[in-house]
């Protein structure tokens, strides 16, 4: 195996590829990246959970493949100069690094002990701009679950129909809804979930472009591809959430806000509570107002954030860090906040255009003040 490639695109590669690699493992070489060469070279990560595979642009005199530990062939990569390097490699000896002046030799382990990516049987496929599945990514990974008990709250859940797709995440205390046009749909309407983790490598090989990012659908797996790169991961199976008969739709109270002073309004408040001295943020809603306070053995904080509407003196505690954080994630200036009760949840949308994003927070039950 021989190959020459710029510095800068292969650290990219390796780069990316390393995000699947497994910390710890049994199997030998899941520490490691596959390295293949045909055309060019691709480099491949795999956790056994997550697999990422980018193909990059190499002059390939000798093809092969072989497995590099990751983070050594990394440190080595990122310390070489802008230029251009050129692996070798034998079954006698050592792989053989070089640019400019500088020369490494570093043990390779057999691409036979590293296991196969798995495949997405091309059943369903849809199309969607790279910058609107990132979005999409971003404004819901927030509200994922972390706890094992339901791993299928574990991931977001992917609902495409002939409007588009709609990405739903959950965990129990607040629910993230995300909507966007889809460019291209072969195969109808289906809902899948995937993992969080993935998801969160997914939005990081989405680039700020309108190009395209496909999603293909198998039996078991999902492969999201984006330019030069794919990953492929496992589908999370269970029942999820029916989000749509969780949300409130007819709420009494309705009152708009800009979401940048709420915030502010939140996190000044939020300054006498800690991990350890935990305490709802009480939200008075007045007419044209909502007085926010919050009270624990550091001190005492109010505060009045000025809206549009009237919320008939309805007053209802939230968790401080999931009310910021849906508002903090919301894809809008001005905001519709709907209450109904002191128990009921709080629901946020957008105040103007197309309902892109729906979010829903529980109330935290305050106690009588003394």
């Amino acid at each position: 195996m021989k190959f020459s490639c710029k510095k800068a695109l292969l650290q990219s590669a390796v780069n990316i590829a390393s995000r699947a690699v497994a910390q710890k493992s049994s199997i030998p070489g899941l520490d490691g990246l596959l390295l293949q060469t045909g055309d060019g070279l691709t480099v491949s990560g795999y956790n056994l959970q997550t697999g990422i595979r980018t193909n990059v642009s190499a002059d390939v005199a000798e093809s092969g493949k072989l497995v590099l530990n990751a983070k050594l062939f990394g440190d080595i990569i990122h310390r070489m100069s802008d230029d251009l390097v050129t692996l070798s490699a034998s079954k006698e000896r050592p792989v053989h690094l070089s640019c400019g002046d500088a020369n490494f030799e570093i043990p390779g382990i057999p691409a036979d002990d590293y296991p196969q990516l798995p495949e997405a049987e091309d059943s369903f496929r849809v199309s969607i701009r790279q910058r609107a599945l990132r979005s999409m990514i971003d404004q819901t990974a927030f509200a994922i679950s972390t706890n094992e008990s339901r791993p299928v709250h574990t991931g977001a859940m992917f609902e495409v129909s002939e409007k588009g797709l709609t990405m739903v995440a959950v965990d129990g205390f607040r629910m993230a809804i995300r909507k966007e046009a889809l460019e291209k749909n072969e195969g109808g309407e289906v809902s899948f979930v995937t993992p969080g983790a993935a998801l969160n490598e997914v939005e990081k090989i989405c680039k700020e472009t309108d190009d395209l990012a496909e999603i293909t659908l198998g039996k078991r797996h999902i492969l999201f591809e984006a330019g030069d790169t794919q990953l492929i991961c496992r589908r999370l199976e269970g029942e999820f959430l029916d989000y749509k008969r969780a949300i409130p739709w007819k709420n009494s109270i309705a009152v708009t806000v800009e979401r940048k002073s709420l915030i502010e309004s939140i996190d000044r408040v939020s300054v006498v509570i800690s991990e350890k001295l935990k305490s709802p943020v009480r939200c008075l809603f007045d007419h044209d107002r909502v007085t926010l306070s919050a009270k624990t053995g550091n001190g005492e904080a109010k505060d009045v954030c000025r809206v549009s509407g009237d919320g008939g003196g309805l007053e209802i505690g939230f968790n401080n860090r999931y009310l910021m954080e849906a508002l903090r994630y919301a894809p809008a200036d001005t905001v519709r906040i709907e209450l109904n009760t002191a128990i009921s949840p709080a629901i946020i949308t957008p105040v103007e255009g197309e309902e892109k994003f729906l979010y829903m927070v529980l109330p935290v039950r305050l106690k009588a003040q003394g």
